[in-house]
Order: C-alpha cells, then structure tokens, then sequence
C-alpha cells in the first residue's frame, strides 16, 4: 500500500471509529449515568479504540482514544470539576486503552494464518491491558480528585477501586469478548492487507 493511500486510509478509520465510539458511550450514558452519579458506565465504547489499536498499532489506538476521550467532554455527561481531573478521566484516560495496540502484530499475524487459539489470547490479552491501564488512571484520579465521595471510615483508594471497579471490569470483559467476536467472524475486514505495522507502531 502507497504511504499516501495508507495515510488517507488511516486518517478515516480513525474518524469514523472514533465517531462509533463516542456514539457507543453516548447511549451508554444515557442508560446508566444514574448509577454512577461522579461519572463512569458499562460501555463497549473501548471496542473501536482497540479494533483500531489491532489494525494500526499504538498510533491507531492511541489516537482514536484520546480523540474519543476528548470529544466526550462535548456530550454533556463529563463529570468536571478540575482541568487535571479533565485531562485524567478522559483524554489521558481514553488513549491508555490504545496501549491494546502493543499486541497489533501477533493479532495480524493470527489473523493472517487463521489461528483461531492465538487471536483469542492476543486479542484478550491487548485488550485487557488497554483496559486495565484505563482503570488505573480512573483510579488515581479517584483518590486525587473525588476523595469527599469516599464513605466516612472508608479509606479513599478502596472507595476508587471499588467505584470504578464497578463499570470498569464489566466493560473490559464486554470489550474482550466483542472484539474477539468481531475479529472472528470478520477476519478479512479486521486485517491490515500489507501488515505493514512496523510502520504504524
């Protein structure tokens, strides 16, 4: 593939996974911001960012997650009360799960030979580190900026783990599990045709 073609190629899969991923934690959030009233949802909004991370390596993933993590600051559901806090619960925050994309060429070469045991160890394993890394940001962001939630007598980084927790884990397992799918039952849109990714990484 032509550096120009691929350029313009990657320039549109990130808007147009970014856009799926604002619009996937959009409804999220209408349906489950109650639950979590200082900001956070069960949502598959990681599932684009870590498509991409697969197809295009860390450029890809972290990129479209911090794009994403940005833009949410528009939807009227961020939860705001200081510009660090901002920065950690979103931009920051978002981009970590685009660290999935350190597994981009061993998911590509499985997917390129059909190995089905490898994609699935892969794919979980990028996917799970993407999320965790997202989950500890929201972590310290919890003990730094929303300790007078904390329960009286409750020590403030359980209240965090267990706060964010709450959708974090979920979402990771939900992710995990739909990119897998997705990767499965659509290998040839999943896979990058030149595997270039020395380039992108």
């Amino acid at each position: 593939m032509e550096a120009r073609s691929a350029n313009t190629l990657f320039i549109v899969e990130v808007a147009i996974f970014t856009a799926i991923a604002f619009l996937l934690d959009y409804l999220s959030g209408i349906l489950m911001k109650s639950i979590w009233p200082q900001g956070g949802s069960i949502s598959i909004a990681m599932v684009p960012v870590v498509l991409m991370a697969f197809r295009w390596g860390l450029k890809g993933g972290l990129l479209t997650g911090f794009l994403l993590g940005s833009i949410q600051l528009v939807n009227g559901f961020a939860t705001i009360l200081y510009f660090l806090q901002i920065i950690f619960d979103y931009s920051l925050a978002f981009a970590m799960v685009g660290f999935a994309g350190l597994f981009a060429k061993p998911v590509q070469k499985a997917l390129m030979n059909g190995d089905k045991g490898k994609l699935l160890a892969y794919s979980i394993a990028g996917t799970v580190i993407g999320g965790l890394l997202r989950y500890f940001v929201h972590f310290i962001s919890g003990v730094t900026f929303f300790a007078q939630w904390a329960p009286e007598g409750q020590p403030v980084w359980l209240y965090s783990i267990t706060y964010n927790g709450g959708y974090m884990i979920p979402s990771i397992i939900l992710t995990a599990v739909i990119v897998y799918l997705l990767l499965l039952t659509a290998p040839n849109q999943m896979m990058r045709k030149d595997l270039s990714l020395s380039k992108t990484v």
